[in-house]
């Protein structure tokens, strides 16, 4: 295959070609693939990678060293799974390790990347406000979640991967997942009920 180019084994496919077969595609030797690839994952995975540790700075450490890794691994590639799945275990386990290392200390300051909820243009300016304190309120709860229960709820409503996957990415069953999903919303709306 041809560095900087993706072909399609039927010329009148006009479907872009899936995260597997950019992967694929990469280790052949295709860097527009990997270009590809790092564009369309980059800033989920960075969002769910900044939220689940912190400072920032560890959190871009971990961003950069699962790119690595997958780059690193490009040879050794197989789409047995889904690359997104694949991607996301990566980026857990260098997670997990991080915590395990250095117990981490959970700062709002260090993450300018709020949950979005709705805005509407016709709002007044204390109507903002009030829907920027909601956001707050929201980071701090979703903070003061344990670790596995906040990366299952992240998976789960950010990228929206099913019970399955989410039990690839973190290694335990389907049922678990579940019941850390129960126990996060249980939690959230103990602590943003008023």
């Amino acid at each position: 295959m041809r560095k900087g180019s993706i072909h399609r084994t039927h010329p009148r496919m006009t479907a872009p070609p899936t995260d597997e077969e950019l992967m694929l595609a990469y280790a052949a030797g295709d860097i527009v693939a990997f270009e590809m690839l790092y564009a369309r994952h980059r800033s989920p995975l960075y969002r769910f990678i900044v939220r689940g540790i912190s400072p920032r700075a560890t959190a871009d450490e971990c961003f950069q060293e699962t790119w690595g890794r997958v780059v690193a691994a490009r040879e050794r590639y197989r789409p047995e799974a889904r690359f997104s799945t694949w991607l996301y275990q990566i980026a857990q386990r260098l997670m997990i390790d991080q915590y395990r290392r250095a117990r981490p200390h959970v700062s709002l300051d260090d993450d300018d990347t709020p949950l979005h909820l709705p805005a509407d243009d016709t709002e007044r300016p204390e109507q903002r406000l009030t829907a920027f304190e909601e956001q707050r309120r929201l980071q701090r709860a979703l903070a003061e979640l344990p670790h596995e229960q906040r990366v299952v709820l992240q998976l789960r409503l950010e990228q929206e991967l099913s019970l399955e996957a989410i039990g690839e990415i973190t290694g335990v069953g389907r049922e678990t997942v579940k019941s850390r999903l129960r126990y996060a919303m249980d939690k959230l709306r103990a602590r943003l009920t008023p």
